[in-house]
């Protein structure tokens, strides 16, 4: 893992990930076992779970030291854009087609 930083209602993280391991089973692992650990040390007292789904891009190495500095100035960055405007830029400028009931 290169980065993670997170604000109250969502993280990123800047990883590195093996092709034999998928994206998916990542992303599972990684909430059933923060789950179990925030739930059992009572870390954040309203914390029900995570979100069903997740959003995921690919960059290249030669991104990395911007996407880590992003993800370092998260905090500030949101006070000037939300989560939500932020996602559904990138999901239009990724081409991603997606359906506005699901976004959060």
């Amino acid at each position: 893992m290169h980065k993670i930083n997170g604000v109250e209602d969502h993280l990123h993280m800047a990883i590195s990930l093996h092709p034999s391991i998928a994206l998916a089973d990542l992303v599972k692992d990684m909430k059933l076992a923060s789950s179990k650990m925030i739930k059992s040390t009572k870390l954040f007292r309203d914390f029900n779970g995570w979100q069903e789904g997740y959003g995921a891009f690919t960059f290249s190495y030669s991104a990395l030291d911007g996407i880590v500095k992003y993800i370092v100035n998260q905090e500030e960055h949101h006070k000037k854009e939300s989560f939500l405007d932020e996602f559904i830029v990138l999901l239009e400028e990724n081409g991603v087609e997606y359906d506005p009931r699901y976004l959060l």
